[in-house]
Parts: structure tokens; sequence; C-alpha cells
């Protein structure tokens, strides 16, 4: 029986925990040759083969790059999903932690596709996904530097989008809500009631919880897919209706 992305080769950064992980499994539960890039690539096992990347260092993005494609045969989609996140106002964090967030969760996703496109330029199918978030759009409390980064990245992923749809590569972005990955647990963790912290993180959801890593690896996979070929510079919400709903307070 034949998959939809059979014969396809995909490069997932971060795919060694949480979205990436669970994006890299499925592409490959689909057909697809999947290679990831993260700083801990021996975290991953077959199907999949692990690269060391740091997104921050260009030599280092377009040595894993090549070596991925070439021992992939190619590329067609790519998953940027690498990043780090950031607690606090807009007071809080100092500038080396603005310059290393904006590092890695923009500049990280520049390089990866720079050394990426000539590798795309040849594919039939060629995509782009990248992570970016709810926090794009929403002004959340305690996140001015994890907000402004994902605002850079979904700007961003608009303005690849118009740049390379000329040559057959579409772009796209997925924007999750609170998704329940090991960064959400370290924040739960060093909160003062972290079972008080979580169920209001819940309840900000319409959907009453927090999403999983595999809703987002869906709507990633959909995005990636050459079925999903007349759809390019779209933010796809994966939020439990955060975003777009506005619901009624229950009755008391």
């Amino acid at each position: 029986m034949k998959c939809e992305l059979d014969g396809l080769a995909a490069l997932v950064t971060g795919g060694a925990s949480g979205i990436g992980l669970a994006t890299a499994r499925l592409l490959a539960g689909r057909g697809a040759r999947v290679a990831v890039l993260d700083l801990d690539p021996k975290a991953v096992n077959e199907p999949l083969a692990g690269y060391f990347a740091d997104v921050s260092d260009d030599t280092s993005v377009r040595t894993a790059v090549e070596r991925a494609a070439a021992d992939l045969g190619g590329l067609d989609i790519l998953v940027n999903n690498a990043g780090i996140g950031a607690a606090g106002t807009v007071e809080d964090n100092p500038d080396d932690q603005w310059h290393r967030v904006l590092d890695v969760n923009v500049l990280g996703i520049v390089r990866t596709t720079r050394a990426a496109l000539p590798h795309l330029r040849r594919s039939a199918h060629a995509s782009v996904v990248n992570t970016c978030s709810i926090a794009a759009t929403a002004g959340l409390p305690q996140r001015a530097l994890y907000s402004a980064s994902k605002g850079a990245v979904l700007s961003l992923t608009l303005a690849m989008a118009a740049d390379h749809i000329g040559e057959g590569i579409r772009v796209n972005c997925v924007n999750p809500g609170t998704v329940d990955t090991p960064w959400i647990g370290r924040l739960l963790g060093a909160a003062d009631d972290p079972r008080a912290e979580r169920a209001a993180l819940e309840a900000r959801q319409p959907h009453g919880r927090l999403v999983t890593a595999e809703e987002v690896a869906a709507a990633i996979a959909y995005l990636a897919s050459p079925t999903a070929s007349s759809v390019t510079g779209t933010a796809l919400a994966v939020d439990g209706g955060m975003a777009g709903l506005r619901l009624r307070p229950a009755a008391r």
C-alpha cells in the first residue's frame, strides 16, 4: 500500500524530543526518509537518522544539512522546529538572553533554510514548515522575549513563502497552543504549585487541556505533504481554539 510521503526525504531540526520527535516519527510512518538535526542526535532511533547540528552555528548547520541530504538522496521537506523558550516580562531578560533566543528561534530557521534551499529547488514537492506559536498572535503574560521571537517567525514564514513560491517551494507554519512537551514540564516543575499552574494552562485553552505533540505533528505532516500543494503562506493554529474562540463563562 502506497503511503502519501513515499519517495520523499525530510529533515527535522530539534527532532530528538517533543514536537520534533513526534513529527519525525510521523513523517517516517507515512513513508518519508527522515533525518533529524539535533544537539543530541543519539537520542533518535531507526528508521530516523540523527545528525549533530547547532542551529546557532552556520558551519554546523551547513555541514549537517549536506551530510543528511547526501545520505537521504535529496531533500523535499524541511521542518524548522528547533527552538528555545524564555519566561519573563520585557524587564526580566538580559540582553545576552535576548540575543540567544532570537539567534536560535529566528536565525536558526534562516541558517537551516539557507543551507537546504539548493536541495529543495531540485524537488518536485518542496515544502518548508516552521514551528511558530500562539505567542505570535496573542499577548501572553511573562513571555515577552519568546513572543517576540515567534512573531518574527510568523513574519519570516510569510516573507519566505512570497520569495520562493516562484521556485515551487511552499512555506507555512504551525501555531501551537501550550503543548505538553519537556519544556513545559520544566516550567511546571519550577512553579510554586505545579498542579495549580498546569490547571491554569489547561483552562486558558478552550478545549480544556494541553495540546499533544502528536497533534502538532499531524498538522506539520499535512502542510509538508503534496496533498497540501495549494497551501502556502499559511499559519495553521493547533491550539484548542485559543486564538479564535471567545467562550462565555460557565454559569455558576
